[in-house]
């Protein structure tokens, strides 16, 4: 198995935690938060689609899914902005009241990275897209963090859903 065939298999997990989350979770469980000032599950799963999204247009000089397919529109939500830097206040602010939007979304954003991962070869990995404090930033880098930031969130959105009680179906 090639790195590139890896990271295919990787993108795959977190967002087959955020449909288990998903699953027959209620509009007032989703926007509830585990204690005052911490992120709802509506936060964590919006902004695991979001930064994938926002990470993956600047990658392919794609729009980005969420104004492309009308996504944020759907939700009432603003056109920009990923969650990045936003206050509790900020945070709190994202209300999601259409759970099944939101699921699509997602798996709109893993469509897409699925795409783009299939038409990496393995030395595409190497290429430099960037640089953080001087030091180069390849494009698997970038890759790998997109990924581990969503399995991050979508771990945090379970964990939270387990701790309320609100079982979540395994597979």
């Amino acid at each position: 198995m090639d790195a590139v065939s890896v990271l295919a298999d990787m993108l795959t997990r977190p967002f087959e935690v955020c449909r288990r989350v998903f699953d027959g979770i209620s509009t007032e469980d989703l926007n509830t938060h585990l204690v005052p000032g911490t992120n709802s599950i509506a936060w964590l799963l919006w902004h695991t689609g979001r930064e994938a999204d926002v990470q993956l247009a600047a990658l392919t000089s794609a729009p980005e899914v969420w104004t492309e397919q009308s996504f944020h529109a759907r939700l009432g939500l603003p056109a920009e902005g990923f969650g990045f830097g936003q206050s509790a206040d900020e945070a709190a602010g994202i209300r999601i009241d259409d759970p099944e939007a939101l699921g699509e979304y997602l798996a709109a954003v893993e469509n897409e990275m699925a795409a783009y991962l299939r038409g990496l070869a393995p030395a595409d990995l190497d290429d430099v897209i960037d640089r953080y404090d001087g030091q180069p930033v390849t494009r698997g880098v970038r890759l790998v963090s997109i990924i581990d930031d969503a399995a991050q969130h979508a771990g945090q959105a379970a964990f939270i859903r387990g701790a309320r009680g609100w079982d979540a179906p395994r597979p």
